[in-house]
């Protein structure tokens, strides 16, 4: 009776923490603020390095606290945690974390540190579409009505050109998941390209590239914290979830 076929962790991830989040207001940098006595990072960490399919995970930080990351943090460096010094843009950052995973990675997952209370469930979906083939991104749709604005309308009054119908529309959230080789060569296209601007997630960088990317659906828990009213709403939300 032969043995069974066990498969080694495989999954790569990202995790992009090297802004300043000078919307959070003026201390630490907002990634190593705490909820609930937990900073940021450390509860958007725990999902993946936990996870059976992971192979490594790789956290871009502000430049000086690759080399010196707070102690909390620090003392998890090891063999499935590791740091990189993130760049000016998160294309930057990206590249960084992607070029200091292991080879044997064939699948990469990028997530935002911003988003502490991302599932399991979601997780497992992103890296089940990307060993499909495809690019795959977590995203709910909008229920808000959709308003655009024209070209040089400046605050605190801009004014509405056209009201956009919210039908198919839906808005991206992290992770993000890729056939490691696709997001290689989407951003080696990137670096080629003369214009276009810098690419607002990892899913428009492949999407440029004319690469197949799909939508998981997602919980609207896992939301970004970018001001201090988030931090109050992610407190809540931290009760609750507990």
């Amino acid at each position: 009776m032969s043995s069974p076929v066990v498969s080694l962790p495989d999954v790569g991830v990202v995790v992009v923490a090297a802004g300043a989040g000078v919307r959070a207001g003026p201390g630490e940098p907002k990634q190593f603020r705490p909820i609930l006595g937990v900073p940021m990072l450390l509860r958007a960490l725990r999902a993946f390095i936990g996870h059976p399919e992971v192979r490594q995970v790789v956290v871009a930080l502000p430049p000086g606290y690759a080399e010196r990351p707070p102690e909390w943090l620090g003392k998890l460096r090891g063999e499935r945690l590791g740091f990189v010094p993130g760049g000016a843009q998160r294309v930057d950052s990206v590249r960084a974390g992607l070029d200091a995973l292991p080879e044997d990675a064939a699948i990469i997952l990028i997530h935002d540190a911003a988003r502490p209370f991302v599932s399991r469930e979601t997780i497992d979906a992103v890296i089940a579409r990307a060993r499909a083939g495809v690019g795959a991104v977590a995203a709910v749709p909008t229920s808000d009505t959709l308003k655009e604005i024209g070209p040089g309308t400046h605050r605190p009054t801009p004014r509405v050109t056209r009201t956009v119908d919210r039908e198919r529309i839906w808005r991206a959230q992290t992770p993000q998941g890729f056939p490691r080789q696709m997001l290689r060569d989407a951003y080696k296209q990137l670096g080629a390209a003369a214009n276009g601007g810098a690419p607002s997630d990892d899913a428009e960088v492949c999407e440029r590239a004319g690469f197949p990317v799909e939508l998981i659906p997602d919980s609207p828990y896992n939301v970004k914290i970018t001001t201090a009213d988030d931090f109050r709403i992610a407190e809540a939300l931290a009760r609750e979830l507990r």
